[in-house]
């Protein structure tokens, strides 16, 4: 009887998984299709005669957007730890007063929807003299990351022993040394599972890129899309290699760090 229900949970579960990931696979079969057979009734579920003209059109027009983006990523990466890290760190450990109504602002700040910040950005960016810049995208976008980063990693290092930071006070220790030494090399999964996330907004971030950056001579790539499906409305096969390119990275580091994300994200869940 458990093997018949772990069965249909199973098939159940790959039916679903499938469903899901169709749209990817038509996306990876349509930018393989030659342009002539992209209007055949009924289409090709698979690519009998692929191309890659789209991939090469690809990296002839759109590798600057590219290059773009994984340098606001990182750089917002970067931007995002130095800020949440130790922020989370005086909340979790140092419990300084007003910590709960902090907690409380983080979270509201996760609910103010990106376009409201966008108008707001715009007009301070301007005086500030960094509109369409990479910069100014790069605050933009650790705006919504901080907030994010400083709630996953008040959640985990809460979870560390007050004992380890007593033995770092006993040597002679200071808080800042306690958390550069000891804290931080122990919060691995949620340095990571920050890291992912922030990455992954960052890289696909079009409200901000689109109102602080469209000028810019820097652009990312989902400006990049946007204004090649303008240009090229009838080229689905570069259009959809554009965006398999753009997913790769996307992909590469969930598959790489899913399983620091699964114990980042799920840290200080249970409490002994």
């Amino acid at each position: 009887m458990r093997r018949s229900r772990a069965w249909w949970r199973t098939a159940i579960g790959v039916l679903l998984t499938a469903l899901m990931l169709f749209p990817l696979y038509w996306m990876i079969n349509v930018s393989l299709t030659q342009p002539t057979q992209l209007r055949k009734d009924p289409p090709d579920f698979f690519p009998l005669d692929p191309t890659f003209d789209g991939y090469s059109k690809v990296i002839g027009e759109q590798l600057p957007y590219l290059g773009t983006s994984l340098i606001v990523g990182l750089a917002t990466v970067a931007l995002t730890l130095t800020l949440s890290a130790p922020a989370a760190f005086a909340l979790a450990k140092l419990r300084p007063r007003g910590g709960t109504a902090l907690n409380f602002l983080l979270l509201i700040a996760q609910m103010i929807p990106s376009i409201i910040m966008a108008m707001g950005f715009y007009l301070i960016f301007n005086n500030w003299g960094v509109l369409n810049t990479i910069p100014g995208l790069v605050l933009a976008d650790s705006t919504l990351a901080v907030p994010f980063g400083v709630l996953i990693f008040t959640a985990f290092m809460s979870g560390i022993p007050d004992e380890l930071m007593s033995a770092a006070k006993i040597d002679g220790a200071n808080a800042w040394r306690t958390f550069r030494s000891i804290v931080l090399p122990v919060s691995r999964n949620s340095v990571v599972t920050v890291s992912l996330f922030t990455f992954l907004w960052a890289w696909s971030d079009f409200i901000f890129a689109s109102t602080l950056n469209r000028g810019g001579e820097l652009q990312p790539i989902t400006i990049g899309i946007y204004r090649y499906i303008g240009n090229n409305t009838q080229d689905w096969n570069a259009i959809m290699a554009t965006a398999v390119v753009a997913s790769v990275p996307a992909a590469v580091l969930l598959v790489v760090a899913q399983r620091y994300v699964a114990a980042g994200v799920t840290a200080g869940a249970v409490k002994d």
